[in-house]
């Protein structure tokens, strides 16, 4: 609450509904964090909802662990039906940090080799197993030691892949094709390339789309983007229309069959909440709408919109350095003026915190144009834009008019970007 207060952010939320969210007053606000990516179909979808009702009206056989739950046989069919190459066993479990979880140990158990290798800036989870995967130190620190054979290797250099391939004792490479931490996308060339790297040296690559998933960027999931076939897909967040926690880790055949290898080992990796009934209809309910809606389509669209408009802003403003991403998954890089007056207010800011200066633009955001927008991670000048996939065309120009205003106004110093910025110095410094 402190954090909240400090940044202007702790506003009374009292409903949501589709892109949109509302407080104690009445405002509307549109939302470009999308709860960090779970609300793909917005918020309170009426379909989802719904559903859920009749389903819950059906007292349905819940967890009975020793039977056959249906619904998740029938959601697992529609995954497979929609993933990449040929993923075909599907384990559910509640999150993306725990579907990782499942990546690893799915990879050591096939591979029968123990390291993992992973990116720097990568984010995927904060459970032990997810966060020695972290490509941010600032996660870790104060947790003691994580696992071992775990190596970091830069993102988009498939040099440093092979180099560590090459040893013959990498289970698995772990990669998100977007991260979700400063918006860096993959090369074209990189995940075919790390696809091909990891087959050669017997690895498994893992797709990590718990964010990318399911719409995102403009495809079903990320890898289409690239044409690659993963040998493990782990997905979660807007899979759950916004209701009920699921995650789902997918992977081909023969990965299952070396985990759960015979008939004492059927319950080697489980999950309690696993197949519940009301999570895997909302999946089947997400999957319905996302189709009849075209939402993936939708998602491309608005986001090529919002895409231009942010990068016209790149020619215009000194300090807009960089736009990046796919589909809806957007990221605004700022970066040091050239001007002397600017790189005074510039310089003033970073001394402070690396990550104050687009904060700074982030409150007169939400307070003047009642946009909810964050930062895209620690020590990083980026703006993340994430916002439900249900998005119209006057949705996208209120977002582009609002960052413009923001912007514009952050290149006036003094000015009332760089006065939020002073304040927040002083309470950070207290």
């Amino acid at each position: 609450m402190k954090v909240l207060r400090t940044l202007g952010y702790d506003v009374r939320y009292t409903h949501g509904r589709g892109a949109y969210l509302y407080d104690e007053h009445g405002t509307r606000y549109i939302d470009c964090l999308g709860g960090f990516g779970v609300f793909g179909v917005g918020r309170n979808h009426p379909v989802v909802r719904e559903g859920l009702k009749q389903a819950m009206h059906l007292d349905l056989p819940g967890l009975p662990k020793f039977g056959v739950p249906r619904l998740s046989g029938l959601l697992a069919e529609r995954l497979i039906a929609i993933a990449p190459g040929d993923l075909d066993t599907v384990f559910f479990c509640n999150s993306g940090a725990e579907g990782i979880e499942a990546a690893i140990k799915y990879s050591r158990a096939a591979t029968k080799r123990q390291r993992i290798v992973y990116c720097n800036k990568a984010y995927h989870g904060l459970t032990y197993g997810a966060l020695s995967l972290n490509g941010g130190s600032e996660f870790r620190e104060g947790f003691g030691h994580m696992l071992t054979d775990c190596t970091q290797i830069p993102f988009n250099d498939l040099d440093a892949l092979e180099h560590e391939l090459a040893k013959g004792d990498v289970a698995g490479f772990i990669v998100e094709p977007i991260q979700g931490k400063g918006i860096f996308v993959a090369n074209d060339d990189y995940l075919p390339g790390a696809a091909r790297l990891c087959h050669k040296h017997g690895a498994l690559l893992t797709l990590e789309e718990v964010q990318t998933g399911f719409g995102r960027t403009g495809r079903m999931f990320a890898a289409e983007h690239w044409g690659i076939e993963p040998d493990i897909l782990v997905t979660a967040k807007a899979l759950s229309g916004g209701y009920v926690p699921i995650a789902a880790v997918l992977c081909k055949r023969w990965i299952h069959d070396k985990v759960f290898g015979s008939m004492g080992r059927c319950m080697v990796h489980s999950s309690t909440f696993s197949q519940n009934d009301l999570a895997m209809a909302a999946g089947l309910l997400t999957l319905h709408v996302i189709s009849r809606e075209h939402i993936v389509e939708n998602a491309a669209t608005m986001g090529d919109r919002l895409k231009r408009r942010l990068e016209a802003m790149r020619d215009q403003y000194e300090m807009v350095h960089d736009v990046r991403g796919k589909g809806l998954m957007l990221g605004i890089e700022f970066g040091p003026p050239r001007s002397m007056t600017l790189k005074m207010g510039w310089s003033l800011l970073h001394r402070v915190d690396q990550s104050l200066f687009p904060q700074a633009m982030l409150i007169p955001l939400l307070q003047d144009h009642h946009i909810l927008a964050q930062v895209a991670g620690h020590h990083m000048d980026v703006i993340e834009c994430t916002p439900p996939l249900v998005l119209r065309e006057q949705d996208v120009d209120a977002i582009a008019d609002g960052v413009e205003a923001v912007v514009s106004a952050c290149h006036k110093f003094p000015g009332p970007v760089w006065e939020v910025g002073k304040r927040l110095s002083q309470a950070i410094a207290r």
